[in-house]
């Protein structure tokens, strides 16, 4: 009488990850030895030759507590003069005649308020000064 043998195998429900360790570490150690030769991408940048003018110093327009307003320019004599509001569009479309890219910015003082910086800044604005930029002074870092 014979006697079947049955097969000893079953069905596996697991994946055997042994080769794809090994394939993964062959490929990390040829990436590890060809990396070295790899030239990094050389970048040429454009030359550029010296401007002809100089950038324009900003007119410098400072707003006191008391509301008063004094105009600096920095190319003259750096001095602040007190002016009035129509002095002040004078003195900004004088200085755009000779620049059309003249810059102002505006210094307020930190107890001056809100309202008088914007009403400087629209008033500006109404006379076509397109560059208007607002100065601050930068934090000291806390030691």
């Amino acid at each position: 009488m014979l006697i079947e043998k049955r097969s000893g195998r079953r069905l596996m429900n697991q994946i055997n990850v042994v080769p794809y360790v090994d394939v993964m570490l062959v490929l990390l150690v040829i990436f590890m030895i060809t990396a070295p030769f790899i030239n990094p991408g050389q970048i040429e940048l454009p030359q550029v030759g010296k401007t002809s003018d100089p950038p324009v110093q900003p007119l410098e327009v400072s707003i006191r507590t008391d509301s008063t307003i004094w105009l600096r320019d920095r190319t003259r004599s750096g001095e602040e003069r007190k002016v009035t509001r129509k002095e002040l569009i004078a003195a900004i479309r004088q200085k755009q005649k000779q620049n059309p890219e003249q810059a102002v910015v505006i210094a307020a003082d930190k107890d001056v308020r809100y309202e008088a910086v914007l009403e400087v800044m629209d008033m500006l604005q109404q006379h076509q000064v397109r560059k208007v930029g607002l100065l601050a002074k930068p934090r000291t870092p806390n030691l």
